[in-house]
């Protein structure tokens, strides 16, 4: 346990002094009491009183103020925090086939419009991560909860934010179990159940084979399911010349299928809540270092009442 206001502790002392002060007082009055020899007169003038009871109160309050103190010194701890592991990659194609304009305003954009459908559809609690990739990928952002991190690495995407050209589904797939393995300590040997939804135009021209990638995520039973985003008339316009950029379907079918996944030529709301919706779920814990004072001050609280009722029960009056 650490303290964020250490020096408050010193006031301590003063509830150490209150302590002292209140043994002189009780040691003061016994001395009293035996000075006073007639005895059966001072029986009639001093009713006996409780005995061990009557340090009750005066105790609670003198434990409630130095519960009070250690909470005035903002003690943290680190303590676990329970996390939902379920995990969702989001694969975004960044190629230059990507900048086709037969999609509505173009692949890419389009593509990206679909990723905001998905991740704003999706349970908070669960973990969302974001990859581009073109002739290579890379984790835009890692997995988390926090929606506004990957809304803003979505906005991110362009065409050649990865730096190598090409179209690297296998690659794709390979990076997103790698940031799946990593959401937390435990999930290299136990992994979340974890989905990955791809979109890209579907034409494979570098990196790792996709259905090697696929193998891959069939062993970890991660499901890819795949989003193709233009049409066989696609074209890009390169130096005043129309490059031919043909969409194929047929890979991330392949793909689809080999892992559990869905194919979609269409992203409809409907068919991208499918991918999550039997994605189960499983609580892990992460540690966390929180401020831990109303423990303490809650527990003061209770014996300041602790000592309020044992007052007015045996002697008709608060501390």
């Amino acid at each position: 346990m650490t303290w964020q206001s250490p020096a408050r502790l010193w006031l301590l002392l003063g509830v150490l002094a209150l302590v002292v002060g209140y043994l002189v007082m009780q040691r003061r009055r016994s001395r009293y009491a035996v000075r006073f020899t007639n005895l059966r007169l001072l029986d009639r003038v001093a009713p006996q009183r409780p005995a061990w009871r009557r340090h009750v109160p005066a105790g609670l309050f003198l434990a409630m103020l130095a519960l009070l103190v250690v909470g005035f010194a903002r003690p943290s701890a680190e303590v676990r925090v329970p996390r939902e592991r379920a995990t969702v990659m989001v694969a975004v194609d960044v190629s230059t086939s990507m900048l086709a304009n037969d999609v509505d305003p173009d692949r890419l954009s389009a593509a990206k419009q679909a990723a905001r459908r998905f991740v704003d559809g999706l349970p908070d609690e669960f973990n969302v991560g974001l990859v581009a990739f073109a002739g290579s990928a890379a984790v835009l952002v890692p997995p988390s909860t926090d929606r506004e991190a990957l809304h803003e690495g979505i906005e991110r995407l362009n065409e050649g934010i990865t730096g190598v050209q090409g179209t690297a589904i296998g690659e794709a797939i390979s990076t997103s179990l790698g940031a799946v393995k990593s959401l937390d300590s435990t999930a290299a040997k136990d992994p979340p159940p974890a989905r990955i939804i791809l979109l890209s135009d579907g034409a494979n021209t570098s990196g790792m084979d996709p259905m090697e990638a696929a193998a891959q995520a069939v062993v970890v039973k991660v499901p890819v399911h795949t989003i193709s985003f233009g049409t066989p008339s696609g074209s890009v316009d390169r130096g005043g010349r129309a490059i031919q950029v043909p969409v194929d379907g047929q890979t991330l079918k392949a793909v689809a299928q080999e892992t559990g996944g869905g194919f979609h030529e269409a992203s409809t709301n409907a068919e991208l809540r499918a991918v999550y919706e039997d994605i189960g779920t499983s609580v892990g814990y992460r540690k966390e270092r929180q401020d831990i004072s109303a423990r303490f001050i809650g527990l003061g609280l209770v014996f300041a009442m602790g000592a309020a009722a044992g007052s007015l029960r045996w002697f008709s009056r608060l501390p």
